[in-house]
């Protein structure tokens, strides 16, 4: 799986983190752990974010959907 964060450059660095971590469903707290902030300081820098309008693109292989075998996949490639 892969993320892409459009309008990413409207982000601050620690804005980018957090909304990273957030996309891929870590908690508030796990997340404050992780980069030694409160959680109240997450919460912010993920609303902050959320204000800046940035989207989230999440590409998934078809073979981790269980979409494709491996016959298949040899075809397409």
């Amino acid at each position: 799986m892969q993320l892409e964060i459009r309008g990413a450059e409207k982000l601050s660095f620690r804005e980018r983190q957090v909304v990273a971590l957030k996309e891929m469903g870590y908690s508030t707290d796990k997340i404050a752990a992780k980069l030694n902030l409160s959680p109240s300081s997450v919460a912010t820098l993920f609303n902050r974010a959320k204000s800046k309008g940035y989207q989230v693109v999440i590409v998934i292989s078809g073979d981790s959907l269980g979409l494709f075998g491996p016959e298949e996949e040899e075809i397409d490639k």
